[in-house]
């Protein structure tokens, strides 16, 4: 009897250890499913999250000319600021702007002989002389196709612009033409020439030719 109670306490004993390894194994499996699962979450609310809060970049740095157009409308700005009298932007006219360029001459570091100069219409002079110095005429005239743009987009019309005026047309082209023979060089645009043109193929005949019987 003692050897029955002792092959039963054993088996007993046997099969409670099988049951008890059964459930640590099903637990520690729960646990790695649970536990990859919840990685997996955070992987995807992650990723989510870094595709919510980074919109692509929109923002845009203006060219070189809108920067250039912006100093160039500011200093006309302060210019009749300065004027004496001082001067609105709505009773300048082209006079007012033919000024504003032959101030802006003693800033020029363009060299411009004069007739009596032995280097006049020299391209380029061997020695320095005391000629002047002068705003380019490129330079002027690109200035004003500048502040002709600017006046607009400032409320300026189209029919009341200083820049445009026939008078500041002349005076450019006396510039450019009195600079070209002081400086011996020619602002005259090339034409460009246009490439010879492939001979056109022979018109296809149209004739059609019937059999007689």
């Amino acid at each position: 009897m003692m050897n029955s109670l002792h092959q039963e306490f054993e088996s007993s004993s046997n099969k409670e250890i099988m049951n008890t390894n059964l459930m640590s194994i099903t637990n520690t499996s729960s646990s790695s499913s649970t536990t990859s699962s919840t990685s997996m979450m955070t992987i995807s609310s992650s990723s989510t999250t870094s595709s919510t809060t980074s919109p692509p970049s929109t923002s845009t740095t203006p060219s070189r000319y809108e920067n250039q157009k912006r100093r160039d409308w500011n200093t006309f700005g302060q210019y009749l600021r300065n004027h004496r009298p001082p001067l609105s932007l709505s009773r300048c006219s082209g006079a007012h702007v033919l000024e504003f360029l032959r101030y802006l001459d003693q800033f020029g570091k363009t060299k411009v002989h004069t007739q009596i100069c032995p280097f006049y219409g020299h391209p380029n002079p061997p020695a320095p002389c005391p000629c002047p110095l002068r705003q380019a005429w490129g330079s002027l005239d690109a200035l004003i196709g500048r502040l002709r743009a600017a006046f607009e987009e400032n409320g300026g019309k189209p029919e009341a612009n200083p820049f445009g005026a026939r008078a500041v047309r002349l005076y450019l082209r006396e510039v450019r033409d009195s600079q070209a023979k002081a400086r011996g060089i020619s602002y005259e645009k090339k034409k460009r020439k246009r490439p010879p043109q492939p001979p056109l193929p022979p018109p296809e005949s149209n004739a059609t030719t019937t059999d007689h019987p």
